[in-house]
């Protein structure tokens, strides 16, 4: 089952990331300010990961690609990483609609990040 882990970046702010079951990052936020942002950006992920339509898929300059998890004001919620192809980047989709629902919440201790 896949995870939510909240980290502290360098500046303060705060992240998640989102986890599969094999520990391989899924989806990544943007920075919060506090840690009850972060929180709230979780729970919109969850609530928003059901919905293919909020899925944004993007090709990058360098053809790689990869999608956006938008929440239902258009904000984006999270990032994927780079993929190869369009399959690889479907199914990390897939794989954020899996594990976001129920996936557990975790805080990473001493964690800097930029």
């Amino acid at each position: 089952m896949g995870k939510f882990v909240i980290s502290k970046r360098t500046n303060g702010d705060f992240q998640f990331n989102l986890k599969a079951g094999n520990g391989q990052v899924i989806l990544t936020s943007q920075g919060y300010s506090s840690k009850s942002a972060c929180e709230n950006g979780i729970g919109s992920v969850k609530t928003n990961a059901q919905e293919d339509s909020k899925f944004e898929r993007n090709k990058a300059k360098d053809d790689r690609c990869y999608f956006n998890l938008k929440a239902g004001n258009g904000q984006i919620i999270g990032t994927s990483q780079m993929y190869e192809s369009e399959n690889g980047m479907e199914n990390g989709i897939e794989s954020v609609k899996h594990n976001a629902p129920n996936a557990s919440v975790e805080e990473e201790s001493n964690s800097r990040k930029n």
